[in-house]
């Protein structure tokens, strides 16, 4: 009994300087975004709602991310599960180009899309002379959005299609499945969740993109000011609309990475009870 209640203290005191250790890193995150809340109220937040420069924004930034999550999905899953069923040569090139735009900064991919899609860029000079312009329009904001979050859910769609059992694939085949119904019934179904959870963040990464959306598709209100663009810009016209936009940013982040997590934790348990049987 002594030598349990010792380790129970031991263990105590632990906990306690570890926690202790955690708090101001904790505390260094969570003051700056509590204090935005702080500075803005409900009745503020309603009153700037209704401010068109704000509701633009919103609009704006809404329909841009469906629309480059959706493309995202379209063009993405294809690359996923290439990477997660095939091994050849040139993968590791094809996986580290993938995962490229999430470690430039985003004013260096905002530069790079524009020397290839603007007006003197490599394919956006073709584009100019059949009277198709990209830059500063609707289609440039996702496609920076594109550029810049898509790394997100092919990662995420390669890992939950790598995870597939090789022998429910192989009793397909046995049965005389053909690629396109393995895939359809086997490898979507059971990396639904890896690929739900990729498509959620890469909705929010490109909610909140910033550096390459300004300087490809640059800063117009109500044609490709996005919130976080309206953010920067309401520092110096508005305090206030800066504030609403920011809160709504962080909330939808956050419930972003709630459900996110909610969906890995469900995994988990899951796979622990496979593990387990």
């Amino acid at each position: 009994m002594e030598i349990k209640k010792g380790a129970a203290n031991h263990n105590s005191k632990a906990n306690h300087l570890w926690s202790l250790l955690a708090a101001p890193l904790l505390l260094f995150i969570l003051l700056p975004i509590v204090s935005l809340f702080l500075r803005s109220s409900i009745t503020d937040i309603i009153h700037n709602l209704n401010n068109r420069q704000v509701s633009q924004a919103i609009t704006l930034s809404l329909s841009t991310s469906i629309v480059s999550t959706l493309l995202t999905l379209l063009f993405g899953t294809p690359i996923s599960y290439l990477l997660a069923t095939r091994r050849f040569r040139g993968h590791n090139f094809i996986d580290t180009i993938i995962d490229l735009p999430t470690v430039l900064p985003p004013s260096v991919a905002g530069v790079a899309l524009l020397l290839a899609f603007g007006r003197n860029g490599v394919i956006g000079g073709l584009l100019a002379k059949a009277g198709i312009t990209i830059p500063f329009t609707f289609i440039a904001v996702v496609m920076a959005q594109m550029f810049i979050a898509s790394p997100l859910y092919v990662k995420a769609a390669t890992i939950g299609f790598a995870h597939v059992d090789k022998q429910l694939i192989q009793a397909a085949e046995l049965d005389g499945a053909n690629r396109w119904q393995i895939f359809r019934y086997i490898f979507i179904p059971l990396s639904g969740k890896s690929l739900l959870s990729g498509s959620v963040m890469t909705w929010a990464r490109a909610l909140g993109e910033f550096g390459a959306t300004i300087i490809f598709a640059g800063n117009f209100p109500g044609r490709t000011q996005t919130m976080p663009l309206a953010v920067y810009i309401g520092f110096e016209i508005s305090m206030n609309v800066a504030l609403t936009l920011s809160i709504i940013l962080i909330c939808f982040s956050f419930l972003t990475l709630i459900i996110v997590k909610g969906f890995l934790h469900t995994r988990l348990e899951s796979d622990e009870t496979i593990v387990a049987y």
